[in-house]
Order: structure tokens, then sequence, then C-alpha cells
């Protein structure tokens, strides 16, 4: 019978208890799909709604992973229901212990700040800015960022990381990207960007005039910090705060 509380499988051949890195990459990916529909909705729609609800789903579910069990999160089961015919891929346990905690704490600042305190300004954007990229980068390749601190933190160091790449590895030459490989997308990203630039221009939106008290009466409530004019975040913060 599977223990309620508990961290990890023991699996045979396994000093350390192990986590199924293909359903931990798959629960990343669907977090990271809502996660960025909140915030995109949030940065261009300036509604913080789907943002809100999202961070106290991802507080809930980390709070599980941690502090229950893994097996009980509700995204890392409909992460095991997406892979449950692949064969797993056993990593360890503890330094994905150590990158969940980072994420639960990053959560925890997003619910103080968002959900109990209305608080709007750029430490959102970049807790928000630094979940996303910790997700993708164990979604899309499988890389944990969280988890390579974790030796600079524990006595014991990681074990059975995916791809191997705690243990010495000498990549195959199929492996290595070379200069020819870098120039390629060098000049693929300056291309995309001539096109861009050229082809498809930036069009700016006609601001309709507000009337003239209401303009007077809001002109100070709608004047941007210095922090957001000094990161060109102005026209997104009158959207963000309804100014516009």
């Amino acid at each position: 019978m599977n223990r309620i509380f508990g961290f990890g499988e023991a699996v045979e051949a396994y000093g350390v208890p192990v986590l199924n890195e293909r359903e931990v990459r798959a629960s990343a990916g669907i977090l990271f799909l809502f996660a960025l529909v909140s915030f995109l909705n949030s940065w261009l729609m300036g509604n913080f709604r789907l943002t809100k609800i999202f961070v106290v789903a991802f507080l809930i579910d980390f709070t599980i992973r941690i502090f229950i069990n893994p097996r009980y999160s509700p995204s890392m089961i409909l992460g095991r229901l997406a892979v449950k015919n692949q064969v797993p891929e056993w990593s360890g346990a503890p330094q994905k212990r150590f990158a969940w905690a980072v994420g639960w704490t990053l959560a925890a600042a997003m619910f103080y700040l968002i959900v109990l305190n209305d608080v709007i300004g750029p430490i959102n954007l970049i807790v928000c800015a630094t979940c996303l990229t910790l997700m993708f980068f164990e979604s899309a390749f499988g890389i944990c960022l969280a988890c390579k601190i974790y030796n600079a933190f524990s006595r014991e160091q990681a074990q059975h990381c995916p791809g191997g790449v705690c243990e010495v590895f000498t990549p195959h030459a199929s492996q290595k990207v070379g200069a020819g490989g870098t120039a390629i997308v060098v000049v693929f990203l300056a291309l995309v960007g001539f096109v861009g630039q050229g082809w498809f221009p930036a069009v700016e939106t006609p601001v309709a005039a507000a009337p003239a008290a209401s303009a007077s009466a809001n002109a100070g409530k709608c004047t941007p910090p210095d922090w957001a004019v000094a990161m060109g975040h102005a026209e997104m913060w009158k959207l963000h705060n309804n100014c516009k």
C-alpha cells in the first residue's frame, strides 16, 4: 500500500528515492501552459484575475508535492496520465524536492503580493518570469535549473540526474553545435528581425481623448511611477491601472 506521506519511490538498484522524470516534465509543461496564459492575460489585458487563480492553484499543488506526497499533486497526476504508456525515467528525488521548495517559495511570495495585497509592480514581473523560466527549461529541455544549485546546499551530491548530467559525460560528436551551428542560429534570428521590421512595422493604436473633466480628475492617479518609465513600462502600467 502506498504511503500517504512520503517523497519519491523506492526502486531497486537506486540508492536514493527517485521520481519518474517523464511525469515531472509533463506536469511542468501543464503548469507552464496555464502560467503563460495567466501571465499574458495580466500583461496584455491588465486583468490579474487569472493570475490570482493560478497562483492559488500553484501554491496548493506544490504544498501537496512537498509536504504530503508528489503522488497526490494534481499536476503530477495529470502528468502521470499523459505519459502512462512510456517507460519511466528515474531521477533523484532529493534534488527535485529542493527545486520544488524554490518554486513553493516563489508561489508563496506571489500569493502574498498579488492575491492578498494586490501589489502591482516590477517585483511581480520578476517573480513571474522566474517561474516561467524554471518551468520552461524543465518541460522543454529536461533541465532543472534549481537542481543545479542543490549541491551547494547539500552535503550529499545529486544522484541520478536526467540525461546523466550528474555523472561524467563525454558528448557524442553529433551533439556538438560548433561555430557553424551557432552562425546558423544567429543568421536566422537576424533574418527574423529584419523581416519583422521591414515587412510588419509596428502599428500604433490611436487612443481616444478622454473628457476634460475626467482627464483632470485622473491626471495624478494615472501618472506612471519613475520605475515604470525607467524600464519602458509606462504605457503598460497605464493599461494595468485602467488608465487607457
